[in-house]
């Protein structure tokens, strides 16, 4: 569901610039000088140039405050796929048997909780009912209450919910099952509202660089946080995997609230080069004046066959992001003990 509202936000964005732009690109003769121009909204963008706000080399990003903010989403995505799937691997160490020494000196095997196999699949799954449900109203409520906002909250009752995690989980398995469920709700409004912050603070001619460097951090989040997940559960505790990455979820977000406004008119800390930048690369067009042809969108193959081929490739990812430290502990462990013998 979050590849149709992308999709839909950048064929917005496509017909806006079709119908209320004129955006020429002109290569100069042999016999000039100039570099080639990008002319959009009247504003002549330097191609050869990293960036055409005057604010020095393209790698000095810190002098750019809206390279500011896709750093600050980048680690916010990180946080997203951290608080995601930390019960994937938490929930091996929560059923895994283990050797304890009673005080006469008798050993027993147990574990923290005796969940079958079909309840560890719905509590693996139950995240992702919750997700479903606010995609589309995501969008909508970043539009009118502010996408820095609705990105930063989400992620941040999130994040508490997590470190609720451990002791709800021993009260009872629904209340585990519930958190999922609502930690899913809250989730689910971060990639559709992070476009609305884009919409304010991502002049046309680098929103993919800086929306990649965002989406970036989901994938770097997944690669870090399953290993240091399991670092934690066998040096520390499973209920240290939640702690420690709830609370690192709440830093993010004091930080995020505090430097990344809806606008960057609103931010005190941007440069007024960049200001009038961003300003005169979005021009004044008004999103009431976008008419949007949904006809032609979900009627045309190849916005259908993008969305074929996204939810497929997001079915295969999200089974081996949930199922693969299962399947490694019970399955593959297993094969290896077995040869072994």
């Amino acid at each position: 569901m979050n590849c149709l509202w992308s999709w839909w936000v950048k064929l917005d964005g496509l017909c806006e610039v079709l119908s209320d732009t004129s955006v020429t690109v002109s290569s100069p003769s042999a016999h000039q000088m100039s570099p080639p121009v990008r002319n959009e909204n009247g504003v002549e963008y330097d191609l050869n140039s990293s960036d055409g706000d005057t604010l020095g080399a393209s790698w000095q990003f810190w002098r750019r405050r809206r390279y500011v903010v896709a750093f600050l989403a980048f680690l916010g995505f990180f946080n997203v796929y951290a608080l995601r799937v930390n019960l994937s691997v938490a929930i091996v160490a929560m059923t895994a048997r283990r050797n304890i020494t009673l005080n006469n000196g008798t050993m027993i095997i147990t574990r923290d909780f005796e969940w079958d196999s079909k309840m560890k699949g719905l509590l693996l799954s139950s995240f992702f009912y919750g997700y479903i449900i606010t995609q589309i109203p995501g969008g909508w409520l970043a539009a009118r209450v502010g996408g820095n906002r609705v990105f930063g909250i989400g992620i941040a009752v999130t994040a508490f919910l997590t470190l609720l995690t451990p002791p709800l989980t021993y009260v009872s398995v629904y209340l585990l099952l519930a958190v999922r469920i609502v930690e899913g709700i809250f989730e689910g409004v971060t990639y559709p509202c992070i476009h609305a912050v884009w919409a304010q603070w991502a002049p046309p001619i680098e929103r993919s660089r800086l929306a990649t460097l965002a989406f970036s951090g989901s994938y770097v989040g997944t690669v870090v946080s399953l290993p240091i997940s399991g670092y934690l559960a066998e040096q520390f505790g499973w209920p240290y995997i939640f702690y420690v990455f709830g609370a690192v979820g709440l830093i993010w977000f004091s930080i995020w609230w505090t430097v990344v406004k809806e606008g960057p008119e609103e931010d005190s800390g941007i440069s007024p080069q960049e200001l009038k930048y961003i300003k005169d690369s979005l021009g004044n067009t008004s999103l009431k004046d976008v008419v949007h042809p949904w006809g032609k969108f979900l009627t045309s193959p190849p916005v259908w066959s993008i969305v074929m081929a996204h939810f497929s490739e997001n079915w295969g990812f999200y089974t081996l992001l949930t199922q693969l430290p299962t399947f490694m502990k019970g399955i593959v462990i297993y094969l290896v003990i077995n040869n072994k013998n």
